[in-house]
């Protein structure tokens, strides 16, 4: 069984029949730093899961650009809106880093819906988890101080402070860089 395989038998409970023929639907794909995996106002017709690499969903407005969320190795990324609904997208997804990714194009997706009953449950864990995450991203921005989103950031995605440049954080954490470096600074002198 590949890695991948192992990943949808593992994470999805699947037989390692049904692993074998979803990671075969899926192809390898790269990006290289600073490339688009989707670009505002165009369709988005790929689900794919990151192996390696960081992937920034931003939306560009009239005065500053919103970083929605860097996405991680072991998760999908897509535009779920533009993907499911066909619509165009305003968001842009752009590689931070050399990423490497697996790829299901949206015509293989349907296909794979249609013959194979595991699908539609991998479909429904995936929807739900997203589901889940935007809940309780909403749910922490209306919630949390600056400075208890700045620690849920530390203690979930410690890798991305020394990643990721801090004003695509700040914007993430709904701050400015300002109050960002402010918080980092003050938490940093406390813990030395």
């Amino acid at each position: 069984m590949t890695e991948f395989e192992n990943y949808f038998h593992l994470n999805f409970n699947f037989s390692a029949d049904d692993s074998k023929t979803m990671a075969a639907a899926f192809r390898s794909e790269t990006i290289k730093k600073g490339g688009y995996f989707l670009r505002s106002g165009a369709y988005c017709n790929k689900l794919s899961y990151i192996e390696e690499g960081l992937l920034r969903i931003y939306v560009d407005l009239p005065n500053r650009e919103v970083t929605q969320w860097v996405s991680t190795p072991d998760t999908f990324v897509t535009d779920f809106s533009a993907f499911f609904y066909r619509q165009t997208s305003f968001r842009d997804i752009q590689a931070l880093t050399d990423t490497r990714l697996l790829t299901i194009d949206y015509q293989q997706y349907l296909e794979l819906g249609k013959t194979m009953p595991a699908w539609k449950e991998f479909e429904k864990i995936i929807i739900g988890k997203c589901f889940v995450f935007m809940e309780t991203r909403v749910f922490d921005l209306i919630s949390l101080s600056a400075e208890e989103r700045y620690k849920r950031l530390f203690e979930q995605n410690r890798e991305l402070l020394n990643q990721v440049p801090l004003q695509y954080l700040a914007s993430m954490l709904g701050m400015t860089p300002e109050t960002f470096s402010r918080i980092r600074k003050k938490l940093s002198s406390q813990s030395s």
